[in-house]
């Protein structure tokens, strides 16, 4: 499979998200994923995100286990604000293991040209519902497979240009956003 380029041929910066849902309360995932050359302003930006960690919102390297990080290297950035040690594991365990392997996902499927993996570089923003943390019997592996799919659906998207704009201009009318459809229901 051959990924869309640029007209000008360059790759530039990629830009794609992803919602997955279905799971029990507090496993739904919504990532956003920016791809782009580690050798230019994305790269700038990757390398700026790991070394300035930010309180409550850390970064952390995408990994398969505590010293296997994935190609593409990609960095992990909270959505939410960290606030104690069970989220913090969470986050930092099956959610950043499914965000690796659902790169990986997206490298076998041909949505990231593996010969480029060690020129190009990931930064997915990731939603973490902060309610897993108060779940007693939290089902990891839903939370892990929901997680990754979406990781990779993110990454299709991005590289695909999806939605096109074709798309997006047939459906603007169709498509209402779910809270703002609640807010006028008055439950938000």
């Amino acid at each position: 499979m051959s990924i869309p380029s640029r007209p000008s041929g360059r790759f530039g910066i990629r830009v794609g998200e992803a919602l997955v849902a279905g799971g029990p309360p507090g496993t739904a995932a919504e990532p956003e994923v920016a791809i782009g050359e580690m050798d230019g302003p994305f790269g700038t930006a990757f390398a700026t995100l790991l070394g300035d960690q930010v309180k409550g919102h850390s970064r952390v390297l995408s990994l398969l286990n505590t010293d296997v990080m994935v190609r593409p290297p990609t960095i992990c950035v909270s959505k939410v604000t960290v606030e104690n040690e069970r989220y913090t594991n969470i986050l930092m365990g099956t959610v950043q293991y499914a965000t690796a392997m659902g790169v990986l996902d997206a490298v076998r499927a041909g949505d990231l040209p593996k010969d480029k993996v060690d020129d190009l570089g990931i930064i997915v923003s990731v939603w973490l519902n902060p309610v897993v943390s108060t779940i007693d019997k939290l089902d990891h592996k839903i939370l892990f497979d929901i997680h990754r799919k979406a990781t990779a659906q993110a990454i299709h998207k991005a590289m695909h240009f999806e939605p096109s704009i074709d798309w997006l201009l047939e459906n603007q009318d169709k498509i209402i956003h779910k809270y703002f459809e609640k807010g006028l229901k008055g439950e938000v």
